[in-house]
C-alpha cells in the first residue's frame, strides 16, 4: 500500500507548517492584514475620541461667547480644528479691519466662510488616513485567501496523484490546508469591513460637529459686524 504523501497533523499550526510555500506567504500576508486592521482601529478610536471631545468642549465655548474675540480668548492658540477656526476668522477679521470701514461686511463673511470650509475639509482628510487601509484589505482578503486555496487544492491533487490513492485521508489533509487560507483572509475581510464603516459614521459625526462650531463661528462675526455698525447709524442719526 502507497504511503500518504501529505501530513496529518490537521491542527492550524500543524495545517501551517505544512502547508506550500505560496499558501505558507498567502496565510502570512493574511495574519499581517488582520494586524494591521487591529491597529488601525486602536489608533483611530484613541484618535477621534480625543478629537470630538475636544471639538465639543470647543463648540461649547464658542456657542456661550458674544464675541468672536472672547472665544479666541477663552480656547487661545489650541491646535484641535474647532479651535482653528476660531482663529481663522480672528485672523480675516484683523486682516479686513481696515476695510470695513469703506465697504460692507459680507465680503468679510464670505472669505470667512471660505476659510472655515477649507479647515473642515482638511480636518476631515486627515481623521480619514488609514481607513484606506481598511477597505483596501476588506476588498482583497477574501480573494487572497481564495488564491492560496485554489493553489493548495492544486498541490493536494499533485498529491493525491503521486499517492495514486483517493483515501480520505490522503484528500483531506491537502484540501484542509488549502481552506485555512479562505477561512484567514475572511478573519481579515470581516472585521476590516466593519472597522471601516464605523469609522465611516464617526467621522460623518465628527465633521458635523465641526460644521455646527464653524456655523458658531460665523453666527459671532455676523453679530460682531452688527455692534459695529450700531455706532456708526447712532453718528449718522
Amino acid at each position: 500500500m502507497a504511503t500518504p504523501l501529505l501530513p496529518h497533523n490537521l491542527s492550524p499550526w500543524g495545517m501551517f507548517m505544512n502547508a506550500d510555500i505560496v499558501v505558507k506567504a498567502v496565510m502570512i500576508g493574511l495574519a499581517f492584514a488582520s494586524l494591521v486592521t487591529w491597529t488601525v482601529w486602536l489608533v483611530k478610536t484613541l484618535e477621534l475620541f480625543v478629537a470630538r471631545m475636544r471639538a465639543y468642549r470647543a463648540m461649547g465655548t464658542i456657542v456661550q461667547a458674544r464675541s468672536l474675540q472672547n472665544a479666541s480668548a477663552a480656547l487661545g492658540s489650541g491646535k484641535n480644528a474647532a479651535s482653528l477656526l476660531v482663529q481663522a476668522a480672528r485672523q480675516e477679521v484683523d486682516l479686513s479691519a481696515e476695510a470695513l470701514d469703506h465697504a460692507g461686511g459680507e465680503g468679510l463673511k464670505e472669505r470667512v466662510a471660505s476659510r472655515l470650509s477649507r479647515i473642515e475639509a482638511q480636518a476631515a482628510r486627515r481623521m480619514t488616513r488609514g481607513t484606506g487601509l481598511l477597505a483596501t484589505i476588506g476588498s482583497t482578503a477574501p480573494f487572497v485567501g481564495l488564491f492560496g486555496t485554489v493553489w493548495g487544492i492544486m498541490n493536494a491533487f499533485i498529491g493525491i496523484s503521486e499517492a495514486q490513492t483517493t483515501n480520505l485521508a490522503v484528500v483531506a489533509p491537502g484540501i484542509a490546508e488549502a481552506l485555512l487560507a479562505t477561512a484567514l483572509g475572511l478573519v481579515a475581510a470581516i472585521p476590516a469591513v466593519v472597522i471601516y464603516n464605523v469609522f465611516a459614521r464617526a467621522i460623518a459625526g465628527y465633521r458635523q460637529v465641526l460644521a455646527d462650531a464653524a456655523a458658531g463661528v460665523e453666527r459671532l462675526v455676523s453679530r460682531d459686524l452688527d455692534y459695529r455698525a450700531v455706532p456708526a447709524r447712532v453718528a449718522a442719526g
